[in-house]
């Protein structure tokens, strides 16, 4: 089966690598994923508390797995774990061949540690280390929050020689704190005279996010707002703050890769860490379903999309690369928010405290659906 043209030239002429953002075991086994992988070009998978919950709660499919793990008087912790690590192993089986074709560049499927750890660099380094060593997947990656305590787990994460997902990033200087994580962690190895060349990570950059909070501050605004100037100059920020913020970032990681630091880690053969864009599913129907792909197409990055969006993009994408296109563009209207009235560092830290509530709360409900469904199915 031949890869979808659009798809195949996003990786192949600009290189950036499609991974998907979803998992459940129906996916596996139906065959299905080994079909996106052939036609779609998937290139890696990404996983998240709230993918899991809709995947494993009032599905069948897992009903015998919860049986055996109630069977053997596992808790209901245990069970999460046993069902989790099953699907993210056969994933990671599954992406192997381009995991090697690639030399570890691709071919990743990422887990995330209990997010309700997202503030304690200690247990999330703990919990870190014992998924890596339970899954038993070279090319598994484990998302760790970018919190401040996260980043601290990071680097210490990264020494261990483990491959990290950075997750949850939303400002530029997030993302650039987060990449001196990955160069002190390779450092650190470097030092005690490890091997850096199998390593890998990815800096996940959130996306449409931030254009809903933006939008919404703006529509706040407008509602008050009586100066048809400034009316009009709010209304042309709306939907582009998103894709300025991602390309200010791709900046930085260009200056970054380019530092003597990180030449010196590169002469011992250490892999970049690939800005990823996440949350690129357009969240607002007056924006094409596919601006947040068409918009951050470019070398060296990664961009994980929703099955809808996979299909909306290889239907419809216009593909070229336009990350660094109208950069100075990018850096105005991002210096000029704060003319405008729009506080980005305030949004930016509103966002990333909605974001852990957002991955704790199915988490938590996936833990509490998991716990009455293995009441139901215990025997009397």
């Amino acid at each position: 089966m031949a890869i979808n043209p659009l798809l195949q030239k996003i990786e192949q002429e600009y290189g950036q690598s499609i991974w998907m953002d979803n998992l459940n075991r129906d996916l596996i086994k139906s065959g299905e994923l080994k079909t996106l992988i052939e036609t779609r070009g998937l290139r890696g998978l990404t996983s998240n508390p709230s993918i899991f919950e809709k995947a494993i709660v009032g599905n069948a499919i897992y009903d015998s797995d919860i049986e055996a793990g109630i069977k053997a008087n596992q808790s209901v912790e245990k069970i999460y774990e046993s069902l989790v690590f099953e699907d993210i192993r056969n994933a990671c089986d599954h992406f192997r061949a381009i995991y090697d074709e690639t030399e570890g560049l691709d071919g990743y499927v990422s887990i995330e540690v209990p997010p309700n750890l997202a503030l304690d660099a200690e247990k999330t380094l703990a919990e870190a280390k014992r998924y890596y060593k339970e899954i038993e997947r070279e090319n598994v990656m484990v998302k760790i929050p970018g919190t401040s305590q996260g980043l601290e787990a990071v680097e210490k994460v990264i020494a261990e020689g483990i491959n990290v997902n950075v997750t949850l990033l939303f400002s530029v200087d997030s993302y650039v704190e987060t990449a001196w994580a990955y160069i002190r962690g390779l450092e650190a190895r470097v030092q005690a005279g490890e091997d850096v060349s199998k390593i890998s990570s990815v800096a996940s950059f959130f996306i449409s996010r931030i254009d809903v909070k933006v939008d919404e501050a703006i529509d706040e605004k407008l509602k008050h707002m009586t100066e048809l100037q400034k009316k009009a100059q709010l209304e042309q920020v709306k939907g582009k703050v998103a894709i300025a913020n991602a390309k200010i970032a791709y900046q930085k990681y260009k200056e970054i890769i380019n530092s003597d630091r990180w030449q010196a880690l590169a002469a011992k053969k250490a892999n970049p860490q690939r800005l990823l864009w996440a949350s690129t599913s357009s969240k607002n129907p007056n924006y094409s379903d596919v601006i947040y792909v068409d918009e951050l197409i470019g070398p060296d990055t990664v961009n994980t999309l929703p099955p809808a969006t996979i299909e909306a993009c290889a239907d419809h994408c216009d593909v070229a690369s336009r990350i660094e296109t109208d950069v100075d563009k990018a850096y105005h209207l991002i210096e000029n928010l704060s003319e405008l009235g729009i506080d980005l560092d305030q949004i930016m830290a509103e966002l990333l405290d909605e974001g852990i509530d957002k991955f704790i709360e199915p988490f938590e409900s996936l833990m509490s659906s998991l716990e009455s469904k293995v009441k139901q199915l215990a025997p009397a």
